[in-house]
């Protein structure tokens, strides 16, 4: 070989080394991303309700514009904890992805009091939400169409008062599949084999009018499947935030919704067709049978306490291709129960699984969950919920929701 083709020879080689290390973001910085995880090492994957959110439209970049105190304390949370993959519910959308750039750059890459070292996500994704979002339809029969304040929230697709607020961000350590991803946002209600359609409990009639109820979206947020690229395989991270199961009438109209969006998960990892379950694309099914999951979010629904539809997260805990494990936990949340007066014995599952404190009228639930597919081991988990009087136990007020976290390994 001659010394221009041993070197034709060598560029060649240099090349394909290095398209081998071509890493694409999504929604993300363009910056080198860390160094890859070694595969022995544990994936973290947690799910985070951060509320950073504002009620008015660009509220929440605004605020991150001009320094604020409660998300410098979400990225002290986040620098402490730094999962390799995590789903912030209540982050207010906004389609250029502005107040993402900003969270990422000007408060987790900033080290913050109390916090560790700066935490760089190279890899996001955020796409519309279906809060705040108009119907042009009269959702909550009370005789009109929008209007001001919460009747303008009850009339939109899933209750907000501007297009996007109480959206999701998933931040991610290693490559997502935004080619692949599919959302749900679109689904009809009536869609789903079996949906529980709220009735009048005076009358027995639908509460929706049937014109209506054609076209009531399932969900309240939306619906993602995001598959991201791990050390561990591809994982499809399954995001969602159901509706809180509150804040309706005798007809329960939310509380039905909340257990038919947690259904739409128990469904989508079932193996039989699904010719109903079309995405946004309009491509339908479910998600294959030897696909790993994880699925992650606010579910506002406790498997024993609190409002809702029990059986809706019961049976998805206790789904086949759900990964039986020890509860995340926590001692925070039992101390804080105790401090409340134990919520005078009604509370009948174990405070140290509780992931937020909603008060003295609701009490302290279970509601977050990071639940994975069969497949993997649990290395370990928990729920960040400081004891009082521990230092971090300020950093972990900023929501009155808790970091709920799990290490994953084959």
């Amino acid at each position: 070989m001659t010394s221009r083709s041993r070197l034709v020879a060598l560029i060649v080689v240099l090349a394909l080394a290095l398209a081998g290390c071509v890493r694409v973001n999504v929604h993300g910085d363009p910056s080198t991303p860390d160094a890859p995880m070694p595969e022995t090492a544990p994936l973290r994957v947690a799910t985070y309700n951060v509320s950073l959110y504002d009620e008015d439209t660009g509220g929440l970049i605004r605020r991150l514009e001009l320094g604020n105190a409660q998300a410098r304390r979400i990225a002290a949370v986040l620098q402490t904890l730094r999962p390799d993959i995590v789903l912030l519910n209540e982050f207010d959308y906004d389609e250029a992805g502005r107040a993402a750039d900003l969270f990422q750059q000007r408060y987790l890459e900033q080290p913050q009091a109390g916090g560790g070292e700066p935490l760089r996500y190279p890899y996001r994704y955020l796409a519309p939400v279906n809060t705040g979002v108009p119907s042009g339809l009269d959702l909550d029969d009370s005789g009109s169409v929008g209007g001001d304040g919460r009747e303008r929230g009850n009339d939109a697709w899933g209750y907000g008062l501007h297009p996007g607020q109480y959206g999701m961000l998933l931040l991610s350590k290693h490559p997502i599949d935004a080619a692949r991803a599919r959302t749900f946002r679109l689904l009809k209600w009536s869609a789903m084999p079996g949906a529980r359609r709220p009735v009048d409990p005076a009358t027995g009639a639908p509460f929706h009018r049937d014109e209506v109820w054609r076209q009531l979206r399932l969900s309240s947020k939306s619906h993602w499947d995001v598959p991201v690229d791990t050390p561990l395989g591809v994982l499809h991270v399954l995001a969602s935030h159901p509706t809180p199961p509150t804040f309706d009438g005798p007809e329960n109209r939310n509380g039905l919704r909340n257990h038919d969006e947690i259904r739409l998960w128990r469904e989508y990892i079932s193996p039989d067709a699904k010719p109903w379950l079309c995405d946004d694309a309009g491509t339908c099914g479910g998600l294959p049978g030897d696909a790993r999951f994880v699925i992650l979010g606010d579910l506002n629904n406790d498997p024993t306490d609190g409002a809702g539809e029990h059986e809706a997260i019961v049976e998805l805990l206790e789904h086949p291709r759900v990964l039986r494990h020890a509860t995340p936990r926590s001692e925070g949340a039992v101390l804080a129960a105790a401090a409340d007066g134990g919520e005078n014995g009604a509370h009948r599952g174990a405070h140290a699984h509780d992931t937020g404190r909603f008060g003295p009228r609701v009490g302290n639930l279970r509601l977050d969950y990071v639940l994975p597919s069969t497949g993997f081991t649990v290395a370990d988990s928990g729920v960040f919920w400081p004891r009082p009087g521990d230092p971090a136990a300020e950093l972990a007020a900023a929501s009155d929701h808790h970091l709920v976290w799990i290490d994953l390994q084959r």
